[in-house]
């Protein structure tokens, strides 16, 4: 079956959950991407430097475990619907509260507080919509789901594009609360996870039961999730910087190629998780690692505007690719009685792991004077070969039946 007859197989109410779930990680990728592109006016009306606001993309990323685990334990114990809920408003109003910060401990106060309520909104979303649609319909949904990250960067791109020059940093944050409608639309249109409502009855074990018979899953999940974090935010986070500060783009410009590249990460992630419904998840994952790293050099030392957009959007388009699988593989790979808590853990602690990413590449490009373009290459390369062999030395349950004896049997081994 193809991906596009898979999608309209879909019920009216999967299509909702899908949607739902789609716009929930949009939207709060959107809140978090919007400090990307004004960590420098930050650092000028604060009187200080970029790296020193780059902190507060550190404790953002470091704070998501604590939101992935209080929000899936809740999500496994009350239902993905409520959970989901609240966290879309949560994370809103930390947003709309940045855009007040009156000096920089306030502003990274406020994102560290954004950071635990960002930290649940995936594997809340990601179980409530892998639960919810068919196996047949997961790759190319998983694939959806993702691209939620890459169009909430493109949707911040385009706000700064068309409306930073007016509106200048504090009023991005305060566009960043739109999200907080999303909720209107999940408590009319979204239905619980049926697979949820049957776990409910059958009862469930505690959260450390379950993760001390998948220990070595789960220090495998972590590894790869690390190394994905690093692919993701290390060609993502400081690309803008490196835009306006070593190539001394505007903000139209910047926000142009921002645009480009997000629109690749978008085709990336449908094309890989499709994909990955026909050749498996791991191959799938170490193909687009792969072939990241020969586009690399385009992606940062092409001679101009154009050929610029050209190597970051192949970057991207690979780099999300890749990520587009991961919303499926961790779903299937997780135990029934945890799904909303482990993929989501997994995930936050690997961005824990990865958190001081931008603290790093920018104190390397100061190191090799101001030089971002070496530094985003050097952590590129490194981490696409990283991502592609723990993804093909790792685990694989594709296609597995949630709710089956299978998928809540501990791993105990790698399986080829």
């Amino acid at each position: 079956m193809s991906a596009l007859e898979s999608l309209r197989r879909l019920t009216p109410q999967q299509r909702n959950t899908v949607i739902a779930s789609y716009l929930g990680w949009t939207l709060d990728a959107f809140d978090f991407f919007i400090l990307v592109f004004v960590l420098k006016y930050i650092a000028a009306e604060f009187k200080t430097d970029v790296p020193a606001v780059s902190v507060a993309i550190l404790l953002t990323l470091a704070m998501r475990p604590v939101g992935a685990l209080l929000f899936g334990l809740a999500s496994d114990k009350y239902g993905r619907r409520i959970t989901l809920m609240v966290n879309v408003l949560l994370y809103s109003i930390f947003e709309f509260l940045t855009g007040f910060s009156t000096g920089l401990t306030m502003f990274i106060v406020l994102r560290a507080l954004y950071g635990i309520a960002m930290g649940g909104e995936w594997g809340v979303g990601a179980s409530l919509v892998m639960e919810t649609v068919p196996e047949e319909s997961r790759g190319i949904v998983s694939g959806i789901l993702q691209a939620g990250y890459p169009s909430g960067y493109l949707l911040a791109s385009i706000v700064f594009f068309l409306l930073f020059p007016i509106i200048g940093w504090r009023g991005m944050f305060f566009v960043g609360a739109a999200p907080a409608l999303l909720v209107l639309y999940i408590r009319r249109s979204v239905e619980e996870s049926p697979a949820f409502l049957k776990q409910q009855e059958r009862g469930r074990r505690p959260f450390l039961t379950v993760l001390r018979e998948n220990i070595p899953l789960f220090i495998w999940s972590v590894l790869l999730m690390t190394a994905f974090n690093f692919f993701s935010h290390g060609t993502q986070d400081l690309y803008p910087t490196f835009l306006e500060t070593q190539r001394n783009y505007d903000s139209y410009t910047t926000g142009a190629i921002a645009i480009v590249y997000n629109i690749g990460a978008i085709c990336g992630g449908l094309f890989f998780g499709a994909l990955s419904q026909r050749i498996g998840r791991k191959k799938a994952i170490v193909i687009a690692a792969l072939i990241a790293v020969p586009v690399a050099p385009l992606w940062v030392y092409a001679p101009g505007p154009v050929l610029l957009a050209i190597g970051a959007f192949l970057m991207q388009f690979f780099v999300q690719g890749a990520w587009g699988i991961v919303p499926v593989h961790l779903n299937e790979l997780s135990p029934d009685e945890v799904r909303s808590t482990f993929p989501g853990f997994a995930y936050q602690l690997g961005n824990l792991l990865a958190s001081g990413n931008a603290t790093i590449q920018s104190g390397l490009a100061a190191h090799w004077n101001g030089d971002y373009a070496y530094a985003l290459l050097i952590v590129a390369g490194i981490v696409a070969v990283v991502v592609a062999v723990l993804a093909a030395f790792g685990y694989e349950k594709k296609d597995v039946r949630f709710g089956s004896e299978d998928a809540g049997e501990p791993h105990r081994a790698l399986r080829a």
